[in-house]
C-alpha cells in the first residue's frame, strides 16, 4: 500500500536510505532532514513494515524534485519504485508543478517512467541552493532526468 508518511515512519525511511547510501548508490540523509521534510514523503507499506520510500520536494514555482527513492531488497522487482514515483508525480500534478526532476545513478529506471536526460545547468535553483553544500560538488556524478507534466 502506498500512503503519505507519518512520524512513526521516519526511522524506517532513514534505515532504507542508509542501506543504499552505504553502498554509494544514493546520498545520505540526516535523520533531522527526514523529519524536516516528512510531508514530502510517500511510503510503501507491506505486512505492517515500511518497504519503500520516496519524496516529492518543491524546489521553485515551476519545479519539483523526486528524492530519496529507496525500496527494500525484499520488495524490489515488484514495481514498488514505479508506484512511489507515480504517487509523487500525481501529487505534483495536483499542485500544478509543471516539471519534476531527479538526480540519480539509475537514469534508465526514470526513463522508463517518461523522464528524459537533461543537463544539470537547467536546475539552477537545485545546484546553487543545495548542491553547493554537497561533498560531491562540483564533481557530481549523478545523472539529471526530468519529466514535463
Amino acid at each position: 500500500m502506498i500512503r503519505k508518511a507519518k512520524l512513526d515512519d521516519v526511522r524506517d525511511i532513514y534505515k532504507l536510505i542508509e542501506i543504499y547510501a552505504g553502498k554509494g548508490e544514493m546520498l545520505h540523509r540526516p535523520l533531522t532532514d527526514i523529519y524536516d521534510n516528512l510531508r514530502d514523503f510517500y511510503v510503501y507499506e507491506e505486512n505492517g513494515a515500511i518497504a519503500g520510500a520516496c519524496a516529492l520536494h518543491i524546489c521553485w514555482e515551476d519545479m519539483g524534485e523526486i528524492r530519496s527513492l529507496a525500496v527494500s531488497e525484499g520488495a524490489s522487482g515488484k514495481g514498488v519504485g514505479s508506484m512511489l514515483v507515480n504517487a509523487c508525480l500525481d501529487e505534483a500534478r495536483s499542485l500544478g508543478i509543471p516539471k519534476v526532476f531527479a538526480l540519480t545513478y539509475k537514469p534508465g529506471f526514470f526513463e522508463k517512467l517518461g523522464f528524459k536526460p537533461v543537463g544539470k545547468e537547467v536546475l539552477p535553483h537545485k545546484v546553487w541552493g543545495e548542491c553547493v553544500r554537497c561533498f560531491k560538488f562540483p564533481n557530481c556524478d549523478e545523472n539529471a532526468v526530468m519529466i514535463e507534466l
